[in-house]
């Protein structure tokens, strides 16, 4: 084929998540109703941080960028899954396929490692909030952020690269509703060992390094603050880390349970449910539980209602 491997497929058929005719509409209307959310909400908090001079602090910077990898998470791969949902046949071509993953992969690790920067950013801000402007410098800030992309740049490309390697010589149906890792190492005809311990490797790094430092954060974090004497204030800090955790823990959980195990074909359907949480739930509920339930962003955008009004 064109792209310079020995495969003879040139193109993928998406299963999807369901192929019970009954089913489409209804899942079609739902996630075209969770993406609108999903960008709207994600997009809207990159524009107010963005216009609100009290937003533009170390948690906002993080924020925002967060908001930035879940918008282009979700436009990676919601609008060809809901092609699915009406289109007798989905197919996307293997250069599309390749570049889907490619993307795909770049953003799910900076997610993960973003939410990570999060949480220590959380816990500096509460266990050393004298030293927090020194900390989290707006030069430290910048590096993170940089590495957060660097590493998912890295692991997209050795994904990626060795993905290229492979023949393609099976059938073209990938039981997914996107080009994701083990769907496609089920069509290889070649040799995947290496591609399979390859996501193993990268997976263990890319999900148990953020979740030990967000664990340890938020040790410290909890330590803090039992020690609040207002208990007022130790139900509101808690009732902020609980749905920070809540996120956290569908994210990593869902992407644990379809990365850190061998592939099989048996266990690809519950993989495509376990991926709709990390690809489609999350993104959506990050605006929602990161952002509007926080005063500061509540405030900001009353002002720039107010302003428009008065204009």
């Amino acid at each position: 084929m064109g792209s310079g491997n020995d495969s003879t497929v040139t193109e993928f058929i998406l299963t999807g998540l369901t192929d019970r005719p009954e089913l489409q509409l209804p899942l079609l209307l739902l996630f075209l109703g969770i993406y609108v959310f999903t960008a709207v909400g994600n997009l809207g908090m990159i524009i107010l941080i963005g216009l609100s001079s009290n937003l533009h602090t170390p948690m906002y910077y993080f924020l925002c960028s967060l908001s930035f990898i879940d918008f282009c998470q979700s436009t990676i791969i919601t609008p060809k899954m809901l092609v699915n949902f009406v289109a007798e046949k989905n197919t996307i071509s293997y250069p599309e396929c390749m570049t889907q993953l490619c993307f795909f992969v770049i953003f799910a690790i900076a997610e993960c490692h973003m939410l990570a920067a999060m949480a220590y950013d959380r816990y500096v801000a509460i266990c050393s909030p004298l030293l927090y402007n020194v900390i989290m410098s707006p030069h430290i800030c910048f590096l993170l952020i940089m590495g957060v992309y660097i590493l998912g740049i890295i692991g997209s490309s050795i994904h990626t690269g060795f993905m290229l390697r492979l023949s393609f010589c099976k059938t073209n149906v990938v039981n997914h509703y996107f080009c994701d890792l083990f769907p496609l190492l089920e069509l290889s005809c070649s040799s995947i060992h290496i591609n399979e311990l390859l996501v193993l490797l990268l997976s263990a790094f890319n999900i148990l390094t953020p979740v030990l430092i967000i664990l340890a954060s938020y040790v410290f974090i909890i330590a803090s603050i039992l020690r609040i004497r207002s208990a007022e204030g130790r139900s509101k800090a808690f009732s902020t880390c609980s749905s920070h955790v809540m996120a956290v823990l569908i994210f990593y959980g869902s992407g644990a349970f379809m990365y850190l195990q061998p592939s099989s074909v048996s266990s690809m359907d519950q993989g495509k449910v376990s991926s709709v949480f990390y690809t489609i739930v999350v993104p959506m509920l990050n605006p929602l539980i990161y952002s509007l339930r926080n005063k500061d962003v509540k405030l900001a955008l009353w002002k720039i209602l107010d302003c428009r009004k008065q204009l």
